[in-house]
């Protein structure tokens, strides 16, 4: 089982569907559809299949005060949301728990634990249903 830790603010800004008018509501979306992943079996990014486990989404700025749906923990960045997304990442992997980010943010990416795996939000959209 793995969890699927979601840099919230990429994934919605990988689109342009008008996100930037509103982003509270475009991160509740995204937030909506993420509840159909725990406990869900997804084809695996590179390959394979993967069983999601615990969801965990990051989000930060306007977005922070969005409520949390029921099967996702949230993460409120009081800063940087990389920052925040990189600890708990790193605390994950101490913890010695299999994480999967949803990221296409390549800074990000250095700064995660070596066996992480990283997925991009396109994989996050295939997955996740309409």
């Amino acid at each position: 089982m793995i969890v699927v830790l979601v840099d919230t603010a990429n994934v919605v800004g990988a689109r342009p569907d008008g996100w930037w008018r509103d982003r509270p509501a475009a991160t509740s979306r995204l937030l909506a559809r993420l509840t159909a992943l725990p406990g869900r079996i997804v084809p695996a990014p590179g390959g394979g299949r993967l069983l999601c486990g615990e969801v965990v989404a990051v989000v930060e700025g306007a977005a922070s005060t969005v409520p949390a749906p029921e099967g996702v923990t949230l993460v409120r960045a009081p800063g940087s949301g990389d920052d925040a997304l990189a600890s708990y990442a790193g605390r994950l992997a101490v913890e010695g728990r299999r994480v999967l980010v949803v990221t296409a943010d390549r800074g990000l990416r250095a700064r995660l634990p070596d066996d992480a795996t990283v997925a991009g939000p396109g994989w996050l959209y295939e997955v996740l249903p309409a």
